[in-house]
This record gives structure tokens, C-alpha cells and sequence, in this order.
């Protein structure tokens, strides 16, 4: 799938650029980051991967909303970032939103995963500079 088709199957939809949205979205990143870092130090591997990956999807999901856009996919979230953005945020760290749209769904859904420390140690790493690029983008 392509971006056009996410907005062709109103999985993305324009709206007005909403910069209250951009600001809280962002905000509710840095919350979850921190709850991501409580989580590593209690060994709660599983709870650090929802957290991480819930702060690099609101950080994302700013962007959108910077940009006036509302999504109602999270694989579309990816797609329009790549597109968009792959040339002012690392491509590592596009790389590790969707690697860990995945462990957050198999964390969530999955029968087999189980999340290590390794694991929760990179999403923190990569969850705290995806925020910190993203919210320099914002200002």
C-alpha cells in the first residue's frame, strides 16, 4: 500500500492543521516515554515496548497533525512519514517505528513474543531521539 491509497480508503484524511493537537500529541509522547523508562527499570519488558511504541506514534502522529492530516491507521501513520519526512528524521528510526508498530501488536495480540531487555532497551533508545527530532520539528 501507498500513501495515496490510505488517503483514497480515508485511512488518512486532510484536515485543517491543528497546532493544540500537534502540542498535546507531542506532550502525551514524553508521558509515555517516561512510563516506558518506569517499566524498564521494573523488568516489565512488555509494558516498556506498548509505552515506547506509544511515544513514537504520538510524536508521529504530531507531525500529522502539524501537517493537517488525521489518520485512523497506524501502518499508514509509517507510510506518510517515510514519505514525508525521511530526509529530516533518520531513517533508523522510521525503521524502528515500524518494527515496533509490529512488537507492539504481537506484544498486545501475539501468542509467542515476549519482549526482552534488549528489546526494551532499544525502543527507549530510539522512542527518546524519534521525540526529541520530532518535537524540534514542531516548534
Amino acid at each position: 500500500m501507498r500513501v495515496n491509497d490510505c488517503f483514497k480508503k480515508r485511512l488518512l484524511r486532510k484536515i485543517k492543521p491543528d497546532k493544540a493537537k500537534t502540542l498535546k500529541s507531542i506532550e502525551i509522547s514524553a508521558d509515555k516515554l517516561e512510563k516506558a523508562k518506569i517499566a524498564y527499570e521494573k523488568e516489565l519488558y512488555d509494558f516498556c515496548i506498548i509505552s515506547g511504541y506509544t511515544s513514537m506514534f504520538h510524536a508521529a502522529r504530531a507531525l500529522l497533525y502539524k501537517d493537517g492530516i488525521q489518520e485512523k491507521s497506524h501502518y499508514c501513520t509509517v507510510l506518510y512519514i517515510k514519505e514525508n519526512y525521511s530526509k529530516e528524521i533518520p531513517y533508523h528510526l522510521i525503521q524502528s517505528l515500524d518494527t515496533f508498530r509490529k512488537e507492539r501488536h504481537e506484544t498486545l495480540y501475539g501468542l509467542d513474543y515476549k519482549p526482552n531487555e534488549k528489546d526494551a532497551r532499544l525502543i527507549i533508545k530510539d522512542a527518546e531521539q524519534f521525540y526529541k527530532t520530532i518535537k524540534e520539528m514542531i516548534k
